[in-house]
């Protein structure tokens, strides 16, 4: 039999599927490995795009995974929806650190916070739903919304409002096809934290027109200046039936790399969620399980002194950046991001080039000033850049003073 050849425009010709050919690269994890990469070829960059904290794991946290290696059980196969004794060990640190009450079914431990993200949205939208996203968000959100066939609306905020969206804007936004509202404060990519009386009024009108929030947790202990981090199913428990909290080791114990996260919410919500990831990843490596019940089961010591060294530095990268002209820089209250405005150096010269956009100013940081940063575009707010003062106090002081050496040449 002869075959002949398929049509540029058939199906066979298609290499790569719409649905994932459509995903952008992590903005944050490209910068990163860029910066990386020319250090690497001894380049001195100095790198504000990771959200990582440059401290080690906890030796305790370290010394049950060591333990957990010579357990043969370790060796094999467990549940998908994780260990047994890490359900009721996040159930309980849940209840500890946020006063949400859950039962151990109503967890799922999965492959970091960004599998969790992934794996809510994938649950609880179908194409055509709607997902309100406020911005600045993290640049995983609307990706993983749009894979599970949903639509994000954009709800924009700004400096003015301290990054916060208002119950009138999301009420604007909503339509007949809203089913979910993603929330997340302490923020990413700005360090917004909402006051307690806010997230009560998100979470009563979501209740109220039966919208589904996923809420992002992930950096409840990294806050400062008397904020306070609010689970908005406890501030407002009309949402509890209608929410899936979204959590981590990653960023509270310096566990990036262990990849354990987990969905707490309802049972069939959580349940549903487990058929996936049985189909998808099986069970997280269970020595990094292990590592995960020493680290919510532990005390919050090396949490404390690891905020006390974030608070710091934060205080230092708004005080540089405030010296820069044309950079107007909020004061974060969360998480360890700044979110530096400089749209007013846009249109600008720098070194013979104009800039024209904050993806053609992080270029020019990054050739001329070896300073990498995450520009706005990925975070859905032009204009703006990401730092994150999650890196050395010396390495903080010397990029900012790089930035604020070549951005004094602008004209």
């Amino acid at each position: 039999m002869i075959r002949t050849m398929a049509a540029p425009d058939s199906i066979a010709s298609r290499r790569i599927s719409a649905r994932v050919g459509g995903i952008a690269e992590s903005a944050t994890l490209a910068v990163d490995a860029k910066a990386k990469e020319l250090r690497a070829a001894g380049r001195p960059v100095i790198g504000f795009g990771a959200g990582e904290p440059d401290f080690g794991t906890p030796s305790a946290i370290v010394d049950a995974a060591v333990a957990a290696c010579s357990d043969p059980s370790n060796h094999h196969y467990t549940p998908a929806a994780g260990l047994p004794e890490l359900r009721e060990a996040i159930a309980a640190k849940t209840l500890r650190d946020s006063g949400l009450a859950a039962e151990p079914d109503q967890v799922l431990v999965t492959n970091g916070g960004k599998q969790a993200v992934y794996q809510a949205f994938a649950t609880l939208v179908d194409p055509g739903d709607e997902v309100l996203l406020p911005a600045p968000y993290w640049t995983t959100y609307p990706e993983a919304i749009s894979l599970a066939g949903g639509t994000p609306v954009v709800v924009h905020t700004d400096e003015s409002s301290g990054y916060l969206p208002s119950v009138e804007q999301l009420d604007a936004a909503r339509t007949g096809q809203t089913k979910v509202l993603l929330w997340c404060s302490p923020s990413n990519p700005t360090g917004a934290v909402a006051p307690p009386e806010l997230v009560a009024e998100i979470g009563r009108w979501a209740a109220e027109h039966d919208i589904w929030v996923i809420t992002d947790e992930i950096y409840e202990h990294l806050v400062y200046d008397g904020a306070q981090h609010s689970s908005m199913p406890v501030v407002a428990p009309e949402i509890t039936d209608r929410c899936v909290v979204l959590n981590g080791v990653a960023k509270t114990y310096a566990m990036t790399g262990w990849r354990v996260g987990w969905m707490v919410g309802p049972s069939d919500v959580v349940k549903a969620a487990t058929n996936l990831q049985s189909h998808l990843s099986s069970n997280v490596c269970n020595v990094a399980q292990r590592a995960a019940i020493a680290a919510v089961s532990g005390p919050l010591d090396a949490v404390a002194q690891m905020r006390e060294a974030f608070d710091r530095r934060r205080r230092t990268i708004v005080d540089l950046l405030a010296g820069i002209d044309g950079v107007t820089c909020p004061e974060p209250r969360g998480a360890f991001y700044a979110y530096p405005s400089v749209r007013d150096l846009l249109g600008r010269s720098v070194r013979g080039t104009t800039v024209e956009t904050s993806v053609d100013l992080a270029a020019a940081l990054l050739e001329h000033a070896e300073v990498a940063v995450v520009p706005g575009e990925a975070f859905g707010t032009p204009g703006y850049f990401r730092m994150s003062y999650a890196l050395g106090d010396e390495d903080l002081q010397a990029g900012v003073a790089r930035m604020a050496e070549l951005l004094a040449e602008t004209r």
